[in-house]
Parts: C-alpha cells; sequence; structure tokens
C-alpha cells in the first residue's frame, strides 16, 4: 500500500514537473489550438449541440416559456426575438394562437392583455403610446365643435353615450379607435385625441413585445370598422372631423403590412340610403357602417341609418377585391345582422362559418346564430348563452374564435372576465385546461338549440380586473 502511494507521488511530481518545463512558446501554441474551441462552445445556444438543432428543440416549447428563456443570455433573447425562429415553428406546426383583449379602466385609461388559453396565462402588454403628432391634434380646434349638431344629427351624442363622460375625449387619446390584427401582429388605428379624429397607427410586435408607429391612414377616423383580406387590413367608415363637427364617412382604404403603405378602396355606396321616400328623411337621417366581418372572401359590412337616439337597419354591402366593388347584400344576411349593437365585436368567423350574437335586453337571453348561405337565413344554434348584462358597460360581451371554437368573453356575477368556449358535450372531458362553470359564476347548462342538448360551455380562463370594462380583442397566430 505504501509502496503504491509512493508510486503515484511519483507519478504525479513528473508531471508537474513535466508541465513546469512546457516552454512559453509551447503553451502559447496550446492555447491557440484549445481557444478557438472552447469560445466555439461558450458561445452555442445549448453546449454540445449546434445551433441549427438548438433552435429546432426551441421552436418545440410553448410560447409562454419564452417570457424566461429569453433572460437567459444576450443570444438566447436575440434567438428568442428572431424571425428565423417563428418560421421554424410554422415549419413544425407548433404555432399558438392567443387572444389580446382591450379593456378600459374606471379612468377611462385603455389596457391590453394577452391570454395563452392552453397555460390560462394572463399578461398585460406594454401601454400604448400617449402622445400623437402636433399635426393630428390640431390644438386650435376647440372641443365645443364636439356637441355641435351635424346637418341635424348628434352623432356626438352617439358617441358621448359610448364613453359615459363628456370630457373623455381629452382623457383617452385613443378612445374610439379600431383594432385589427394582421401578419401576427396588433394594429390600433384612429380614434380621438384632444377632441380631434386621428390618422395615426400603431403596431404592436408580440415577437418584440414593442409598439411601433407605422404609416399613418388617409383619413381621420373614429369608430371605424376593420377586416382581414389575403393578408390585408381592410378600414371602413367611421366618422371624422369636418368644418361643422363629425361626419359620417363612406370612405375605405387598405394597408398592406408587407410595405407598410396604404392604397384607397372604393367608397361604400350606401345604396339603401339613396332610395329614401322624402328628401326630409334624406336629410335626417345618415349612413354608418355598424360592423365589419370577413366571410367567402369579401368584406361584410351591415349598416344602419340614425338620427339620434333612432337607428333603422338597412341591411349592408359587400366587397369583393376581386373586382374592386361593392355590392348590396343579401336580404337575408342584411335583416339578421345584430347591427344595432355599433359598439361591440358580435360577428365572427370559426371554420368557415359566420356567427352572430344577438343579444337582448334581459338578463341571459343572448343567442348565437350561424349564416346559412344558401337559404340566405340566420339560424339559431345556441339559443341561451350564460352572459350577465350590463346595461352600463361599452361592450358587455365579445365574440372570439381559435382553436376551431366558438368562445364569448363577458362577466360574470362575480365581475371577473371570463372566457367561455362552446363545446360538444361528448368532448367535455378532452381538455384539461379547461374549468367547468361553477355555481358561484356561471351556472352550467346545455343550451336549448337545434341540436337539443349539444353544447355545453367550458371556461377556458378567467381574471378580475376590478372595474375594467370589455372593449375589443383580437386573436393573434404565432
Amino acid at each position: 500500500m505504501g509502496s503504491f502511494f509512493s508510486v503515484a507521488s511519483t507519478k504525479s511530481k513528473s508531471y508537474r514537473s513535466e508541465c513546469n518545463e512546457i516552454s512559453p512558446n509551447e503553451a502559447c501554441k496550446r492555447q491557440r489550438v484549445s481557444s478557438p474551441a472552447i469560445v466555439e462552445e461558450s458561445s452555442r445556444l445549448i453546449p454540445h449541440l449546434p445551433d441549427e438543432l438548438s433552435l429546432q428543440i426551441i421552436a418545440r416549447l410553448p410560447r409562454i416559456r419564452y417570457l424566461n428563456l429569453r433572460l437567459v443570455s444576450r443570444k438566447w433573447k436575440a434567438t428568442i426575438t428572431s424571425s428565423e425562429l417563428y418560421k421554424v415553428r410554422k415549419e413544425l406546426g407548433t404555432i399558438e394562437e392567443w387572444l389580446y383583449l382591450l379593456t378600459k379602466d374606471e379612468d377611462n385609461k385603455l389596457h391590453w392583455h394577452s391570454l395563452d388559453p392552453h397555460s390560462q396565462v394572463w399578461q398585460r402588454l406594454p401601454p400604448m403610446p400617449n402622445f400623437v403628432e402636433e399635426e393630428e391634434s390640431r390644438k386650435g380646434s376647440s372641443r365645443v365643435w364636439m356637441w355641435n349638431m351635424v346637418e341635424g344629427i348628434r352623432i356626438a351624442e352617439v358617441i358621448r353615450g359610448f364613453l359615459g363622460r363628456k370630457d373623455a375625449f381629452d382623457e383617452m387619446p385613443f378612445c374610439g379607435c379600431a383594432i385589427g390584427a394582421v401578419a401576427g401582429c396588433l394594429y390600433v388605428l384612429g380614434g380621438f385625441s384632444k377632441a380631434s379624429t386621428m390618422k395615426c397607427v400603431w403596431k404592436f410586435d408580440p415577437i418584440q413585445n414593442t409598439w411601433s408607429k407605422v404609416t399613418s391612414m388617409f383619413n381621420g377616423r373614429a369608430y371605424c370598422k376593420t377586416g382581414i383580406l389575403h393578408n390585408k387590413l381592410y378600414v371602413v367608415g367611421g366618422v371624422s372631423q369636418g368644418q361643422a363637427g363629425l361626419v359620417p364617412l363612406q370612405s375605405a382604404e387598405v394597408f398592406d403590412p408587407s410595405t407598410e403603405t396604404w392604397s384607397n378602396v372604393p367608397s361604400m355606396p350606401f345604396s339603401r340610403a339613396q332610395v329614401l321616400p322624402t328628401p326630409f328623411l334624406a336629410e335626417m337621417l345618415k349612413p354608418i357602417a355598424t360592423g365589419l366581418t370577413s366571410y367567402m372572401g369579401r368584406l361584410c359590412v351591415p349598416q344602419s341609418l340614425y338620427a339620434w337616439p333612432f337607428f333603422v337597419d338597412v341591411g349592408g354591402e359587400i366587397y369583393d377585391p376581386e373586382t374592386n366593388a361593392w355590392i348590396e347584400m343579401p336580404s337575408g344576411m342584411g335583416e339578421g345582422w345584430p347591427a344595432r349593437q355599433a359598439g361591440t365585436k358580435l360577428s365572427v368567423v370559426v371554420d368557415g362559418e359566420l356567427y352572430a350574437l344577438d343579444p337582448s335586453s334581459s338578463s341571459e337571453s343572448g343567442k348565437i346564430k350561424v349564416y346559412d348561405q344558401g337559404e340566405d337565413a340566420w339560424k339559431v344554434v345556441i339559443g341561451k348563452v350564460p352572459i350577465c348584462y350590463a346595461a352600463d358597460s361599452e361592450s358587455p360581451y365579445l365574440l372570439a374564435g381559435f382553436h376551431g371554437k366558438l368562445h364569448v368573453i363577458t362577466k360574470d356575477v362575480n365581475h371577473d372576465i371570463v372566457v367561455l368556449r362552446a363545446d360538444l358535450r361528448n368532448n367535455w372531458n378532452s381538455s384539461a385546461s379547461t374549468t367547468t362553470l361553477s355555481n358561484s359564476s356561471l351556472n352550467e347548462f346545455p343550451e336549448s338549440t337545434v341540436d337539443s342538448d349539444a353544447i355545453v360551455w367550458k371556461v377556458v380562463a378567467s381574471r378580475d380586473f376590478g372595474q375594467a370594462e370589455l372593449v375589443s380583442c383580437q386573436v393573434i397566430e404565432i
């Protein structure tokens, strides 16, 4: 045993002696040979793996994990925020649909939130910019014109009714803004600032988690409607500032996100408004676009004539991009559309089918209809929607479509915002990420529909946002 340690000690001393006898030139040579390998290894995303393979691994992870992974190092952050990663995700089929929700708090401030339906994790987006270019704010104009009569129509009264406060235009730079989502980004368009309608457009990039200003619209608009066709963002109608006050718009324009440029679209004819029986009605009733949904490769725009506080539904018009022209909406489609709910998002296309939520003034009596193109008629598919009616809310309920299912966003009896999914009863246990409807919030029940007991509701997610009201929502696929 002693001889073993003696030999080992001798070998150890001999090794240290050899190391100490290495010449400086030899040491530098060895350093030059080994350093590039060490540097190369340390610069990789995952040690001992090529970055190409690491990218494939990262692309398979849930997107919610990227929030922490981007904190690992600068290279990880650059990878997480690179377009290359999301191209790989698309190739692998690991893209995800997230819900983006716009709310308004008790101080009339707007806030964006995102929801990952799989993890049920809510996140708050960075605040929207709170300034507008000087040329668009037109500080010389007074808010007095906001309350003027516009050719006998109290348009401002309609808008003031939406807001509930006369001075909200000064407090909310994006009051009356329109919302759209295209090419994986969120867009906020127009609205009011300093009692003037704005042209500006802001883009939120979920990958970079930042807001940026893009090319402004041709016209200042508030309460306009948006829709997506062929990966382009269309904007129609709304109101704009005229010499005497607010004027309803018939114009339309389209934004190409690949070039960040706007192009004009033929104005809506509002043909029904041209055939009113008397000049008095034509002078008094003004046309307004009350919604927009992309359906079957065209833009469907329900319309109304109004003179505050009266609304008259007049069907609508459809824009066909192939002919670059408007045609009158089929009578059945126009008559069944809930056009009077101009301040809400009540129509959506899911799996190629056009749905609309038809609310009622009484509690828990809303119903969902689907449009039958062959018969030109709306048919009730869900006879009772579990919503808690809120007469003082701007948008007490919203519709959204993701994961191939129809969803309703509303508030429960506890005033929590809930995302509800309409599902078939035989798929009730198919998703572990959802929770059942508790008796303390929204009662679980099948719907009295054409399909009898086929539909049940699941709570995808819920959260207490205090006194915040729903404003709008979009779904982005990344």
